[in-house]
């Protein structure tokens, strides 16, 4: 009942903040700063390096978004978020958009009053274990205790899964990802579940990841993506098009190197509508016309920022999997730029 009537609230100040701030775009270039919502820590999607920056698969989208209205790339002001602070600060305002490996929800898009501005990965829950634990599966867990962040769909998939499976487990609530590492590596719990991506991530930081094995069973679906509130539908399409132009820049071949020469002008008319050559797509979402140039020049297109943040050479080591080009076996697939 508690939850209900908490998710009631935040749906209707969410409701009345978007109401409220139906000008986003006039009030970050007011502020010269976009404020971005992220992860309080997770390697790879978004974290402080030793000098304080922020940098990640996730913050790759808000610096994007930065470069495109703001035209510098470095004006964002990063607010760390937890499962449970995420939804309070995008609907009261604190921030402006939340790109914070988030699943798109019916409940989160319909009741709380939040617009999914696509998604960013493809992703399923899935299971860690220490090695010595002797575990080959997943359906191997009965009467486990399992160290889970409150306040997330893995909280409730934890639940069905083993209801489904008709196993035991014993919850140990926790609120951050580190908080999760620092309980899973005591053994205070025998699993930790959360994101795969999201595990690979926490594993590969750990001082022996070999004694650690990602368990095979994906136990949900959890596309993440970047959201906005309800209510300003041109700040929306914003965050809505940058996506969407990281995407197909890697789909058309443009890139951080080379995406000054081809803004010049291509023999693809859709290139040059993107990056502003013809047309002038810019003016629809009230920005203009180098702004999709500037989104991919900030770290590469969609391809670049996994590879530098999640692909197969850095320490977390994700092939591309759902998160390739549908035109490779995957399913990024952006809308037409006309």
């Amino acid at each position: 009942m508690k939850k209900s009537l908490f998710l009631g609230t935040l749906a209707a100040s969410a409701l009345l903040a978007g109401f409220a701030s139906a000008a986003t775009l006039d009030d970050v270039k007011a502020r010269g700063e976009l404020i971005c919502g992220v992860n309080t820590g997770l390697t790879g999607f978004a974290a402080p390096d030793a000098n304080g920056n922020w940098q990640g698969f996730d913050v790759a989208i808000c610096k994007a978004v930065a470069a495109a209205v703001l035209g510098d790339a470095s004006k964002v002001k990063y607010v760390p978020t937890t499962g449970e602070t995420r939804f309070t600060a995008l609907a009261s305002g604190e921030i402006d958009m939340l790109a914070r490996n988030t699943t798109w929800t019916f409940s989160r898009d319909a009741d709380l009053k939040f617009t999914f501005t696509g998604v960013n990965y493809y992703d399923g829950q899935g299971f860690m274990v220490k090695k010595d634990l002797g575990v080959s599966s997943a359906k191997e867990l009965d009467g486990a205790t399992v160290c889970i962040q409150t306040g997330t769909t893995t909280e409730l998939n934890l639940a069905d899964f083993f209801k489904v499976n008709n196993m035991a487990y014993q919850p140990v609530a926790i609120q951050t990802n580190a908080e999760g590492e620092q309980q899973y590596l005591a053994g205070a719990c025998d699993a930790y579940t959360t994101d795969a991506s999201g595990l690979a991530a926490t594993r590969a930081v750990f001082a022996d990841p070999e004694n650690h094995i990602i368990l095979p069973e994906i136990i949900s679906k959890e596309p993440l993506g970047p959201l906005v509130r309800h209510g300003d539908d041109q700040w929306a399409d914003i965050n809505r098009w940058v996506l969407n132009a990281l995407i197909a820049a890697e789909e058309f071949g443009v890139t951080s190197a080379n995406v000054e020469e081809l803004a010049k002008g291509t023999e693809n008319p859709e290139v040059n509508r993107i990056l502003g050559s013809e047309g002038d797509l810019g003016a629809m979402i009230g920005l203009d016309k180098d702004w999709a140039k500037r989104a991919i020049a900030a770290e590469g297109n969609y391809g670049e920022i996994f590879a530098k943040y999640l692909g197969e050479s850095t320490p977390i080591g994700l092939a591309r999997g759902l998160n390739a080009q549908w035109t490779q076996g995957g399913l990024l697939y952006t809308p037409p730029f006309r």
